[in-house]
């Protein structure tokens, strides 16, 4: 566990909460593959308060340099680490969130990996103000609704078209209505590879609605992307989804022009709201995916929530990590009549099983909500992730910084 405690001196109020301490921990599986599997690691935090209440949040990048961004010395004015905007400050409102949230930006600017470092405290910051009033998450946002979502099962290609076709047909009779193939290689071989793998997904799901993720696997390769998009209409493929480079608008928009009946996906490496509303407003995506881990924060990713629809575009979570992740990514949008679909992760590592005494599961209508408990809902199972946890230290001129003694 790393722990950071607060040396502030800042002053609480009678009606919220002070932030005393920040604590990381960090899991990995024994053996961490090249798979594009992200729930093979992970980076818990908790946020402990004065009050004696705490709220966990998880951050959606690398672990150790999320750590050393919260705790590095300060380089300048305006490249400040992470700590330096959250120990000793009080919340009591949804409106300090956000104030915290800015002077982040204000103190950190783009010249660390703030964002990511502070989608997981931000998390555990609704987590514990959820707790401090009683309220489920989305409720402090605002909505006065938590409608269930249409889960669609997110997996990857397999190795062989039998195995993709396997993969489907267990989603399916497991009673999944949707199911997402990506990576695997799709798109980075022969045309026909990919027509067997489409196919065999196809075959596999049936009826059921399907969408592919192609992994920034063409850069901005707008001619490779084009020659995939009848092979994908004759699937039947709802949403193409990260055809490019996140930051290629260009790309994105000409590919949107030539292909009317596949729409395009994106927006989980956004790690700011504003990066999102681009590929909208620039890039002609008709879903927008926000990773509530990487793009700072639940109250970020209810900003693209809130534009998306003001847009006409459909707002989709993505997760694919832990359910404590999932649960945060959940309360973001859970007030949203238009966007209905929910990014559920099913090959999950043993790891990111292990983070939550509960797993989230569809009701009987094969729907999936938001939990309705106080904060973010869901509970940490520190003693079922316990044997994955790993010891860190930061040292800086032998200084100790952090020490993570598990």
């Amino acid at each position: 566990m790393v722990v950071v405690d607060s040396m502030l001196k800042g002053e609480g109020t009678e009606d919220g909460v002070q932030i005393n301490a920040v604590d990381f921990f960090y899991a990995a599986m024994p053996e961490v593959t090249l798979d594009a599997d992200g729930s093979q690691d992970a980076l818990l935090v908790r946020v402990r308060s004065d009050s004696g209440l705490e709220g966990w949040g998880e951050c959606e990048a690398s672990p150790l340099v999320s750590i050393a961004a919260f705790v590095t010395p300060r380089s300048h004015g305006v490249c400040q680490p992470v700590a330096s905007s959250v120990l000793g400050e009080t919340i009591e409102q949804p409106a300090d969130i956000a104030r915290l949230s800015a002077n982040l930006r204000r103190n950190s600017m783009d010249l660390l990996q703030a964002a990511h470092t502070w989608s997981g405290v931000e998390m555990a910051l609704w987590d514990l103000l959820g707790k401090h009033h009683g309220l489920p998450v989305w409720q402090l946002l605002g909505y006065e609704q938590n409608r269930s979502k249409q889960p669609y099962a997110s997996l990857l290609f397999g190795a062989t078209p039998e195995e993709t076709y396997k993969r489907g047909n267990d989603a399916v009779a497991a009673g999944y209505t949707a199911v997402k193939f990506g990576w695997g290689g799709f798109g980075g071989g022969a045309l026909e590879a990919d027509r067997d793998q489409l196919h065999a997904a196809r075959d596999g799901i049936g009826g059921a609605q399907l969408m592919v993720d192609a992994g920034q696997i063409w850069d901005d390769d707008v001619d490779a992307a084009s020659l995939r998009i009848p092979l994908l209409e004759e699937s039947g493929v709802l949403w193409l989804e990260e055809p490019f480079s996140p930051y290629d608008y260009r790309a994105h928009a000409e590919l949107a022009r030539r292909s009317p009946n596949v729409s395009l996906a994106g927006g989980e490496a956004s790690h700011n709201p504003e990066m999102a509303k681009n590929l909208i407003r620039f890039g002609g995506v008709r879903f927008v995916q926000i990773d509530t881990g990487r793009v700072g924060g639940i109250g970020a990713s209810k900003e693209v929530a809130d534009f998306a629809a003001a847009e006409g575009v459909t707002y989709v979570n993505h997760s694919f990590t832990s359910h404590l992740a999932l649960a945060a990514s959940l309360h973001a949008f859970a007030g949203q009549a238009s966007s209905a679909l929910c990014e559920f992760p099913l090959a999950l590592s043993p790891l990111a099983r292990a983070v939550t005494t509960v797993a989230l599961e569809p009701d009987a209508e094969r729907r999936v909500s938001a939990p309705g408990g106080p904060g973010l809902g869901v509970s940490v199972d520190l003693a079922g992730v316990g044997q994955y946890l790993r010891d860190v230290e930061i040292r800086v001129g032998g200084e100790l910084l952090t020490a993570m003694a598990v």
